[in-house]
Formats: C-alpha cells, structure tokens, sequence
C-alpha cells in the first residue's frame, strides 16, 4: 500500500466515465459510482453490484465492531460515504444555517472547487465508524 511509490496504484475508468475504482490512493481500494441526476437507485444499484463482484474475488479485513480496516483514519467504519452536488443558492448565503443544519443531520458539506456555478455544495454523510452500510 504505502511502499513503492508511486508503482502499484492506478485509476480505473468505464467508458461512459460513471465507475471508477482508484488502487492505492488513501485506501486500499475506492470505489466510486456517479451520474448526473437524481436516479441515486441505478448509482447505488451499480456501486453494489460491483463491490458484490470485489468481494467474491478479494478478501478484506473486518472487524464486526469496527467495520473495514482501512488506510484513512476518516474512513473507519462503513468506508461508504455517500455524496450528491446540489445547488443550494439560498441557503448558500448563510453559510451559519447551512452548517447547523448540517451538523444536526450528521452532514459534511464543503464546496465544488471545480463547479462553474456558485452555490453548489457537496453534501455527505459524516458519519462511518460503527454505522452500517444499509
């Protein structure tokens, strides 16, 4: 994982670009799905029948209490985080509000650096360790 810099990790990418799994680059593996919209089944339908796949041809380290063992401390847990870009143009202006609704729904939120719109927030959960996938 950390030695042979920087052999050993890469990116890979499906052709329609909404799959990606990254090999060594904070965890052992992260595996992402995504597509623009809001049809979150067929991104989650396409993250789990993937991880289903890894699984039957990997095995990982868990602990029942813990959950995944992993590289990134943020990450203990479920290793899951899920996130979605909104456009947020009211709320944005009070950033005081939006934190507080955040932090009383156990969301992070910081903003798309590479977002040509003002006001859009990537909201995820911020809760991993001891929370179950589901």
């Amino acid at each position: 994982m950390n030695e042979n810099w920087p052999h050993s990790r890469g990116v890979f990418v499906s052709h329609d670009k909404k799959f990606l799994i990254w090999v060594n680059e904070e965890d052992q593996l992260k595996v992402i799905s995504m597509q623009e919209g809001a049809d979150i089944q067929s991104v989650f339908q396409r993250l789990a029948t993937a991880t289903g796949l890894i699984e039957k041809a990997f095995s990982f380290q868990k602990d029942e209490k813990l959950g995944y063992f992993t590289s990134c401390p943020s990450n203990l847990g479920t290793a899951l985080r899920a996130s979605v870009h909104v456009h947020l143009p009211n709320l944005g202006q009070d950033k005081g509000k939006l934190k507080e609704l955040a932090d009383k729904n156990a969301l992070s939120v910081v903003g798309t650096f590479n977002s040509a719109e003002a006001d859009v927030y990537d909201i995820s959960n911020s809760r991993r360790l001891g929370v179950s996938e589901v």
